[in-house]
């Protein structure tokens, strides 16, 4: 008999994760409307991204070794507790100091909480379900953040423009507090460990071990991160920060368009969550090279629609298509690399490990992010100096990544040392 994906416990999780992407990304999306429209500056805004995402970057491994020494449960149940409080905090501070002061403090704490957060999250999903369900339950985990990137910027852009900041703040503390109810409910098996060492002897184990098997008994891992991180570099400034510029500050065009635009994505990445869903077991390691290159390829057009005369509109529709299928290869990309990454690593380092494959993975995106802020503010009135550069280096390191793919799609067909079981066929 198979396993059930959609234990009770499980479905705890995604619900609880539905209810607190849907505030997060909501309030995420309204302070970035917000913080352009108070500054008009494309490095301003890629600046305060940066920052706030460095505590998550410093930080991640040392959630990881929570997440594997301390209660699964209870550490998720007092980060989004806590990450209510600290909105509620900025809410009540919003109108006596600086405002963009006050949303850069917002996110850095919100970064710091989600350093802690993220590695449990993707620790309790191997611990739920094993085998073929893993690839599956992460495609639904996918599927559900997808989701809340569908709903959130419309959502963000009509609550925005139709009643300001502060109820945006309220709802996301109502979704972090509910989130925060339902993961009292979740049923995790947890052992304390029977000795405990000093607390700096305890990091010093916890990270060698992690190293050790990252990179002597795993090096893929480390070398498919690294690679994903070098395309993140590009991607990431390009995306997060250049799509928001482009559409409001160079397009000049409405909230409400842009909101249209995120909301697209998220279907892009809803549907890249559901290919994953349907085609895991056929999906190889090998043929992740070509998403790669597909991501340089569609910031090709993106740049050749500044160089002809489109009209705004026009430039607007390019860049809609081709950024949604760039989202839709990032949903798939990241289903896959994850899964096969976790069927690999043993239940006493999935936390470690996945804080790890967090940190590389975000670890070139404020890099990316302050750099095309600086290119976009630049090349304001010339775009396509920055998308046809940054479109063919992708490009040309997806094509130089085949080789890669291939060798390590070889060697991970072998059985890795994990106590997870990999998903039937190649995993892939």
């Amino acid at each position: 008999m198979k396993e059930k994906l959609f234990t009770r416990n499980f479905t705890l999780l995604l619900v609880g994760q539905a209810s607190s992407l849907l505030g997060n990304n909501t309030l995420k999306f309204a302070l970035s409307m917000f913080v352009l429209e108070e500054t008009g500056s494309a490095t301003v805004f890629a600046t305060i991204l940066a920052l706030a995402m460095a505590p998550t970057i410093l930080l991640s491994p040392l959630g990881g070794i929570l997440a594997d020494r301390a209660n699964r449960k209870s550490i998720m149940v007092a980060l989004d507790s806590l990450s209510g409080l600290a909105v509620l905090m900025a809410c009540l501070l919003l109108s006596l100091g600086d405002r963009v002061l006050v949303v850069g403090a917002l996110l850095v704490a919100l970064s710091i909480l989600g350093a802690f957060e993220s590695p449990t999250v993707q620790a309790c999903v191997p611990q739920m379900l094993s085998g073929e369900r893993l690839l599956q339950g992460n495609a639904a985990v996918s599927q559900i953040q997808a989701a809340a990137s569908l709903v959130t910027p419309f959502l963000g852009s009509v609550l925005y423009t139709a009643l300001g900041i502060q109820p945006i703040f309220l709802g996301a503390v109502a979704c972090f507090f509910l989130t925060a109810l339902l993961e009292c409910f979740l049923q995790l098996d947890y052992r304390r460990p029977s000795r405990q060492a000093g607390v700096g002897a305890a990091l010093r184990k916890d990270l060698s071990e992690s190293m050790e098997f990252l990179i002597r008994q795993e090096p893929g891992i480390c070398k498919l991160l690294l690679l994903a991180a070098l395309v993140s570099l590009f991607v990431s400034g390009a995306m997060v920060v250049g799509f928001p510029y482009l559409v409001r500050t160079v397009l000049d065009l409405s909230a409400a368009l842009y909101g249209i635009a995120e909301s697209a994505l998220g279907v892009a990445a809803v549907l890249g969550g559901v290919c994953v869903g349907l085609l895991g077991e056929r999906l190889r390691l090998g043929r992740l090279a070509g998403v790669f290159s597909g991501f340089g390829l569609c910031l090709l057009p993106c740049g050749l629609a500044f160089l002809l005369p489109l009209g705004a509109l026009g430039r607007y529709g390019v860049l809609l298509v081709f950024f949604c299928i760039c989202q839709a290869g990032c949903s798939v990309f990241s289903t896959c690399a994850i899964s096969a990454i976790q069927a690999r690593t043993p239940e006493r380092l999935m936390g470690k490990v996945m804080s790890f494959v967090f940190t590389l993975s975000l670890c070139a995106q404020p890099l990316g992010q302050l750099l095309y802020g600086v290119l976009f503010d630049t090349f304001s009135q010339a775009p396509w100096c920055v998308l046809l550069p940054t479109g063919l280096a992708v490009w040309a390191a997806g094509m130089l990544s085949r080789r890669f793919f291939r060798r390590l799609e070889r060697q991970w067909e072998r059985p890795g040392p994990a106590q997870n079981p990999p998903p039937k066929g190649r995993g892939f």
